[in-house]
């Protein structure tokens, strides 16, 4: 049995959980309350800017925030509220889909293709609150 590659994990997670279009995410935000949380770092939210109303979940964070059990528990985060993770390009993004759904989140879905398909789609970026 040979080894396993990041990008297999990411297409395992894929296949396993919601992957939405830029379209879909757009037109979810427009309707029922929605969590957009963006898992990439700060420097890359500085230099590339962020979908307008997303909350900031770095990635190595994600699993702390989202787990009321634990003192780095963010409010916005919850098991029952629709939640939409992004990231890049997706990567990330899929693979924490994947873990909040072990974390028993029941409505959990990704942005594929990240903030470069979004910005592709002509959506609007905007820069971070400091």
């Amino acid at each position: 049995m040979g080894s396993r590659g990041t990008m297999d994990l990411v297409a395992e997670a894929k296949e396993t959980i919601e992957n939405l279009s830029p379209a879909d995410v757009a037109l979810e935000l427009e309707g029922a309350e929605v969590v957009l949380v963006d898992l990439r770092e700060r420097e890359e939210l500085e230099a590339q800017g962020m979908i307008p109303g997303a909350v900031h979940a770095p990635r190595g964070m994600l699993e702390f925030y989202a787990d009321p059990s634990t003192p780095y528990h963010r409010e916005e985060l919850h098991h029952d509220k629709r939640t939409i993770l992004y990231c890049a390009t997706g990567g990330r993004s899929a693979l924490a889909a994947r873990t909040l759904k072990e974390l028993g989140y029941r409505d959990v879905a990704h942005l594929d293709g990240g903030l470069k398909a979004w910005a592709g789609a002509g959506n609007s970026i905007e820069s971070p609150a400091s």
